[in-house]
């Protein structure tokens, strides 16, 4: 018997089915070792050693992994294949006294039977470049943590986090908001002609006065041109016409599926994450059992395999024809400071379409899977062809532009429609009529409109992880951690779908930039991740990495201890008045997230209410109590009984006051985009139904 050791229970089942009897498949859950909880855990005087232990809640799972490993004929290790995942296969070999010169590792870029098969047959050592990144980055992650963080706990507020990612992309947040704030917009105004030939009517702006670039500032300015192109001839003085191509665009990598996940089919990016990894792992098809559908979600190289090149075109042949094929297989630019170390995400089978597995999945994960399969097709194909025309029309001493573009050829968006439906060109552009110079053009009527320029738009989570990924911070595993922790420590908050920094976040980063220059320096963090890259290459060892980003640190953090003072915070004002002192209460948070009212004169005034009632979801099925949401340390949602703890109800998922019509057990919601999701909370009653939102509100005989 064979031991495959792997990091997620998802994908367990699938590989099982690949490996037959003779494997046994085990799953660790993650990482079983690591830095300890709740001490730096790393000997500075002894070159940086870490002090590793079993995490707590996994010794069961070592405890298994020794009986099995005990037993079998080889091990084998196939966590994740990115330094992470080798850092884990390395943690694994020492816990269970494999030798480091064994071939023991194994790894795939996808879970196809072939791609797993061939991995079995071709171990290799454990990577130790790899692995010493991975070990360089956690230690300098949690020498921030761990010397940062007390100070602004101590100088701020408790239960406060800094991080060397996290922290400055929180001030990319910070710093946009008073870009916006410190904006002075600026009036100007446009000018368009709606003039006609042979029936067929367009739009010309205007674009310079006397052959200059010339924007109207005001109203008086407008005013003048229009009276000076009163009752002038509308002549066609030129016509460019060229044949343009728009190429397709690249295979997705991470941040560009989570950007185009968010803006294409509106998917957080905690649900892109969560879709992605089931998609990756398998999905049940019916009596096929768990099908792996895409290849690894963490990457940055657009780059894609041979074999899999010559899958697209024969697909692209019959599905498309011919004619859709490039000459040569496409291949896009790479991107600086990239570790390629995968292919693209892709499709694993082109045969396996989004509409042959629709029925075996939710909405999200369908729709991804559809954005990924359309976009990797799309990407192998030929360009997409137009007529283009410009014409230059002058009225009196100004001159005014007209463009227009006709499909001569669909290329690549055939397979691609969401790109083709968002792309602008496709929109800022009309069919003009058949024009010569010196035509004469009829006035329909002039359009004028006033308006400002605008400040840069707040980021979105994509747009946030797209600046993160071209300023070269953090990698593909860790935009949507840092994101999220952001989130979850109240840093940032949402506004639609926008990202504003709450009074929190300001505070500190504006503590963080005045005391750790350093961590706050997007180019000094951007310079550490390709020092970590170099790690990996072999050509720096990372304890010297480690020891030149800690001297200054040191330093930082010395300075901060002593130099700086206790930062308020401006706290939300309520509407309640305090009944002991009459002072306006204010809105203040608890440790874990659950909101308050307190006296603003504490501690002379030491009055405080709850907010909790304001939350209520439903009836406690239990106590008949309300029902509220909470969270936990880590930030996560949670609803639990008011009346705990005397009643000790509490559920992951969000109860409600209907009941099941087979079991009478109390049902629980799911929101999705388009429906509610009752699902009967009794695991072994299997009652589910959907409802359309704009329904949601109607009652049924349920209750």
């Amino acid at each position: 018997m064979k031991l495959v050791i792997i990091e997620g229970p998802g994908k367990k089942e699938t590989l099982k089915k690949y490996l037959g009897k003779d494997f046994q498949v085990v799953a660790t859950k993650g990482h079983i070792r690591d830095l300890p909880v709740k001490t730096l855990g790393v000997d500075v005087s002894k070159n940086f050693e870490p002090q590793y232990q079993v995490m707590e809640g996994k010794e069961n799972i070592i405890k298994e992994l020794k009986q099995m490993a005990s037993k079998a004929d080889q091990v084998l290790l196939a966590t994740d294949p990115d330094r992470e995942g080798e850092a884990i296969s390395w943690h694994i070999e020492n816990i269970l006294n494999i030798d480091e010169n064994e071939p023991c590792r194994i790894e795939f870029n996808e879970i196809s039977e072939n791609v797993v098969k061939n991995a079995i047959n071709h171990p290799r050592k454990i990577n130790m470049n790899l692995v010493n990144a991975q070990q360089g980055r956690r230690i300098l992650d949690r020498l921030v943590g761990y010397k940062v963080s007390p100070i602004i706990c101590r100088k701020i507020k408790s239960n406060l986090s800094a991080g060397r990612v996290q922290s400055v992309c929180l001030k990319l947040i910070v710093d946009r908001e008073k870009e916006i704030v410190n904006f002075k917009p600026q009036e100007y105004w446009t000018i368009n002609l709606l003039v006609e030939k042979d029936g067929t009517k367009f739009k010309a702006n205007l674009a310079t006065k006397e052959a200059k670039k010339f924007v109207p500032a005001n109203q008086e300015e407008t005013n003048k041109v229009l009276e000076e192109i009163k009752d002038k001839d509308i002549v066609v003085t030129d016509i460019k016409k060229s044949i343009t191509k728009s190429n397709p665009p690249a295979p997705f990598i991470t941040s560009t599926l989570q950007q185009d996940a968010l803006n294409k089919i509106g998917m957080t990016i905690a649900q892109t994450t969560k879709s992605a990894q089931l998609l990756y792992e398998g999905v049940e098809l019916g009596s096929e059992g768990k099908v792996a559908l895409i290849t690894y979600i963490r990457t940055d190289s657009t780059r894609v395999s041979e074999e899999a090149q010559q899958k697209a075109k024969e697909f692209i042949i019959k599905n498309y024809g011919k004619d859709f094929v490039p000459e040569k297989f496409n291949t896009f630019k790479a991107k600086k400071n990239i570790q390629d170390a995968h292919e693209a995400i892709r499709p694993i089978s082109l045969e396996r379409t989004p509409e042959s597995v629709q029925p075996y999945m939710d909405e999200n994960n369908f729709k991804l899977y559809k954005l990924i399969y359309e976009r990797f097709v799309a990407s192998q194909m030929t360009q997409a062809t137009y007529d283009s025309q410009t014409v230059s029309i002058d009225v009196g001493k100004y001159g005014f532009k007209a463009t227009g573009k006709v499909m001569l050829f669909a290329g690549y968006t055939r397979a691609y429609k969401l790109f083709e439906e968002s792309d602008e060109e496709q929109g800022s552009e009309s069919k003009l009529p058949v024009l010569q110079k010196d035509d004469r053009l009829n006035l329909e009527d002039i359009l004028k409109e006033q308006k400002f320029t605008k400040p840069p738009a707040r980021f979105t989570e994509a747009s946030l992880i797209k600046s993160m990924e071209e300023k070269g911070i953090g990698r593909p595993a860790t935009y949507a951690p840092t994101v999220m922790i952001l989130s979850n420590r109240k840093y940032m908050e949402k506004e639609g779908k926008y990202l504003k920094p709450t009074e929190l976040g300001n505070v500190v980063t504006e503590f963080l930039e005045k005391y750790f220059s350093d961590i706050m320096n997007i180019s000094f963090t951007a310079e550490m991740e390709d020092k970590l890259d170099k790690i990996e290459d072999g050509s720096v060892k990372w304890q010297e990495v480690v020891r030149q980003f800690y001297v200054g640190l040191e330093e930082e953090v010395k300075s901060a201890f002593k130099e700086s003072k206790k930062v308020p915070i401006k706290y939300e004002e309520s509407n309640v008045i305090c009944e002991k002192c009459g002072a306006k209460m204010i809105i203040r948070e608890g440790r874990y997230g659950s909101k308050f009212l307190a006296c603003p004169n504490y501690p002379r005034c030491q009055n405080i209410k709850s907010l909790e009632k304001k939350n209520s979801i439903c009836s406690c099925p239990i106590c008949g109590k309300d029902v509220i949401s909470k969270y936990t340390k880590s930030g996560s949602i949670f609803y639990s009984c008011s009346g705990y703890p005397k009643c000790s109800f509490a559920t992951w998922k969000k109860p409600t006051n209907l009941h099941c019509p087979k079991c009478k057990s109390y049902l629980t919601i799911r929101e999705g985009k388009t429906f509610y999701t009752y699902k009967c909370s009794n695991p072994e009653c299997d009652y589910e139904r959907k409802e359309e939102i704009a329904n949601s509100e109607k009652t049924d005989n349920e209750k």
